[in-house]
């Protein structure tokens, strides 16, 4: 998790107390691109039998677990309603050397607990006591703040088009003392909203979490035994909760997880927060029957959790960029791979990585989880990438235009997630997370920090009107236009995150530059100062040196304006450094640190002001020299930039808004 990108968002995390569940990719918090594999697809496919399955995954997952330090994982594959492979590989304790087992051994599943969720949400909707078109507010015991003269729906929430920033305070919790009801943590954890409803896809484990609250509101059952009650109880998955910690009946049979180093200790039951969005543990067995249930039309061994033509609503694209992009549907989205249009969620919390998706067309369900931080980045696409190569290849084949590059130039800049905060610390992760959209002279597109998984950048040549394809794979990026035929937006295969550009004075490309030159300028300063003052320490017995006329030292406004952005620098790289590896999640114990933050800043600020003033002064008189002047100014200035940074991004605001 830390090489230069956690280094940059860990001072997300200090200065901004922030990333990426994702695993990521990510704290699941949502997928960042796919990286897909570039491996092609195979001329000859293999029989999807259970022989077969077994020297596949036999010879990918040792591999897997030894590369990436992943103490174990498990896996389901069923065709037709039958199981052709159920295994688990490696450790569900490291310590006790209990192996897995994939019937028994319980796996925290992350954002695969939304499926759940909205299968919740349509059940009540085929009751009549919900509609997905009703403004939330009248589900709700609380108000969501009014913005943009539109209220935010069911749907909205379904296809993560309710507008919300990203907010992870408390989202991962693993030593609680006195945790939140779901009502008090979602009243105190509401986010602003940066999209009107429906417009742009901006993934929220928030929006989830009040359709969690919905439910168990209208239901007047609390949300983990609604769906015990009408999912779980009804499909036979007897080793499947959403009770956090697990209930005593199945407490011994849950898998411990592991951050980077699995010789280290657990990191401990992770309690995420809004339980809805992402609580749920299971099996990979349980899982095996609610992905049969759902192939089968919302039914299975005579016991039905919704009907057919809800299903197909569900599954039905709700929202996409461009037509030949995977589209999100309600609750679900998809993902394509050669003619194969899967369809499912992944999740990830600190140490869990899983994923889960159908294929309707082959009836398959496919199922993998890892209990170690190491399964977030290449097992994951590997595993789906590789299966459907292997097994279904066949990848449609688009020729690609020769466009001259002076001609795609519009599309160059810098994007941001629209997963994101404005109003937060975690805004300055926006910051250091910028991709750098460039054409090089063959026409072919990157993004910086995208890579296959060689390590190699990945290179994108159009095949469409503003829709690009990987030289060398299947991913696709669709160019969003505005009004004015400017790219706004770049669309990914993931639906649920788009990229949008970046204003000019927030580009890393400007606020960099001029950040750095900033603190350099307040380096000098104090450099100076300390210089000066070791000479007059160790050099007494020497003249003193005598300025030229017109000459006058920076004041104490200046200097100390100087020395006090650079301890917050140092503060909060000194911060990251003795974090280390548990720097994610953030917890309730960072808010010190965020008042000392806070305090030390608004000195920062306040001398800031005063340097403002010196050099304003300075400036009106006459009797000093043009170089005293400009020295004064400088460093003023440089004091006015870091400050607009400070404000800007948050590093001074909120302690418990993160």
């Amino acid at each position: 998790m830390l090489k230069l990108k956690s280094l940059v968002a860990v001072v997300v995390c200090s200065v901004l107390s922030c990333s990426s569940a994702q695993g990521q990719k990510t704290i699941h918090i949502a997928p960042p691109i796919p990286i897909p594999s570039t491996t092609a697809p195979s001329s000859t496919n293999h029989a999807l039998t259970t022989d077969d399955l077994n020297a596949f995954f036999d010879g990918i997952f040792p591999l897997q677990l030894e590369r990436s330090d992943i103490a174990g994982a498990s896996v389901l594959v069923m065709q037709n309603g039958q199981v052709l492979l159920e295994k688990g590989y490696g450790y569900s304790d490291v310590k006790k050397k209990t192996p897995v087992d994939p019937t028994t051994t319980i796996f925290r599943l992350a954002s695969i607990s939304k499926l759940f969720t909205w299968v919740s949400v349509m059940q009540l909707v085929e009751q009549h006591k919900l509609n997905l078109d009703t403004d939330i507010n009248q589900y709700l015991d609380f108000k969501i703040r009014p913005a943009f003269s539109k209220p935010i729906t069911l749907r909205n929430l379904m296809t993560h088009t309710g507008g919300f920033e990203e907010t992870i305070n408390d989202i991962i919790v693993t030593t609680p003392k006195d945790p939140d009801t779901l009502r008090q943590f979602l009243i105190d954890n509401q986010p602003m909203r940066i999209y009107p409803p429906g417009k742009i896809t901006a993934y929220s484990n928030y929006g989830v979490g009040l359709a969690s609250y919905i439910v168990q509101r209208v239901s007047g059952e609390p949300f983990p035994q609604y769906v015990q009650n009408h999912i779980f109880t009804p499909l036979g998955m007897t080793h499947s909760s959403f009770d956090q910690p697990l209930p005593a009946r199945l407490k011994d049979t849950d898998s411990q997880g592991y951050r980077r180093n699995t010789t280290k200790p657990p990191v401990g039951f992770e309690i995420f927060n809004p339980v809805g969005a992402g609580g749920i543990s299971s099996t990979a067995a349980d899982m095996g029957r609610f992905g049969q249930a759902l192939l089968n039309g919302g039914e299975l061994d005579g016991h039905r959790i919704l009907r057919t033509d809800t299903l197909a609503q569900m599954w039905t694209p709700q929202y996409r960029a461009n037509q030949d992009l995977p589209p999100i549907c309600m609750g679900f989205y998809q993902d394509w791979r050669n003619n194969l249009r899967w369809i499912g969620h992944e999740g990830d919390l600190i140490a869990f990585h899983s994923l889960f998706f159908m294929e309707p067309s082959q009836k398959i369900v496919l199922f993998v989880s890892y209990n170690s931080a190491g399964g977030a980045s290449k097992p994951r696409p590997e595993i789906i990438n590789f299966f459907s190569d292997r097994y279904f290849p066949g990848a449609q084949n688009f020729p690609f235009l020769k466009t001259p590059a002076n001609q795609l130039k519009d599309i160059e800049g810098h994007y941001e997630s629209t997963r994101r905060a404005d109003s937060t610390r975690l805004k300055l992760d926006s910051l250091f997370s910028q991709r750098a959209a460039r054409i090089n002279k063959d026409g072919e597109l990157t993004l910086s920090g995208v890579r296959d998984l060689r390590g190699h950048i990945l290179k994108w040549r159009p095949i469409g009107t503003d829709l690009w394809q990987t030289v060398d794979d299947q991913a696709r990026i669709f160019a969003i236009r505005d009004a004015g035929n400017k790219i706004d937006r770049l669309a990914v295969d993931f639906p649920g995150v788009q990229f949008q550009r970046v204003p000019w004075y927030e580009d890393s490309r400007f606020v960099f530059p001029v950040a750095g030159t900033s603190l350099a300028i307040a380096l000098l300063v104090v450099l100076t100062f300390l210089i000066r003052i070791g000479r007059r320490i160790f050099l007494r017995k020497r003249p003193r040196w005598q300025p030229q006329p017109g000459t006058l030292y920076l004041t104490f406004s200046l200097k100390t304006a100087s020395l006090f952005w650079l301890l917050i620098l140092g503060g909060i790289l000194a911060f990251i450094a003795s974090a280390g590896d548990n720097l994610m999640p953030p917890t309730a114990a960072w808010a010190k640190w965020f008042v000392l933050l806070n305090i030390v800043t608004a000195i920062a600020l306040f001398f800031s002001l005063l340097a403002v003033f010196a050099a304003i002064r300075t400036a009106l008189r006459s009797d000093l020299r043009s170089i005293t002047k400009l020295k004064f100014s400088l460093v003023a200035l440089a004091c006015i930039v870091l400050s607009w940074f400070a404000v800007h991004w948050h590093i001074i605001g909120p302690v418990h808004r993160i």
